[in-house]
């Protein structure tokens, strides 16, 4: 695995130390270090971060809610690292987002695999966003393309296939999408 820029944000120094000692000895860069999360939350917005190692009992804001407002943002994914392991703090942890909880004590051969699969899963996540975004893209432009097809068939008398080809080859003719020329049909249908 590649070195990963990571913020950790735990309340106590030697917690935070031992934790940074592991992950350099691991080829990582602990770019940034918190010991509340609202502090966290900031280091992660102005921070270039591929993880975020929270712990989840902290001042002035828990590692829970900081965790949700990072996934949120997506700025990074976080991997939670707690002493504790009730039902309640799991399904707040899930409803935040989280890509991974590691209850304390660890060792570096339990963080290693919990890091891993964080990035992935929030890599494959990414793609995922992506690719809906895509879609939803295509799917608002078909919507569009539809629309000002049958605004030609009303208002030209045009077949569905010939309002289709008109659009398309008004398109190409004039190096736009197809998108923008039923924008326009649509417009000067509107006006």
């Amino acid at each position: 695995m590649d070195s990963l820029r990571i913020l950790i944000a735990d309340d106590e120094s030697i917690i935070r130390l031992d934790l940074k000692n592991i992950l350099l000895g691991m080829g990582h860069n602990v770019v940034a270090e918190a010991s509340d999360g609202r502090a966290a939350v900031e280091l992660a917005r102005s921070t270039e971060l591929d993880l975020a190692v929270l712990d989840i009992k902290m001042p002035e804001m828990d590692g829970l809610d900081a965790a949700k407002i990072i996934t949120d943002e997506q700025i990074c994914p976080v991997l939670l690292l707690t002493a504790y392991s009730q039902r309640d703090l799991i399904d707040r942890a899930k409803e935040a987002g989280v890509f991974g909880y590691l209850v304390k004590p660890f060792k570096e051969t339990d963080l290693l695999p919990a890091i891993e699969i964080a990035i992935s899963r929030y890599r494959e996540m990414e793609a995922l966003s992506k690719e809906v975004g895509s879609l939803q893209e295509k799917m608002e432009a078909r919507k569009i393309i539809d629309r000002a097809k049958g605004v030609l068939m009303d208002k030209r008398g045009m077949k569905e296939q010939d309002a289709f080809r008109w659009i398309q080859m008004q398109a190409m003719s004039s190096r736009k999408s197809m998108r923008e020329i039923a924008e326009a049909v649509i417009l000067t249908q509107d006006v």
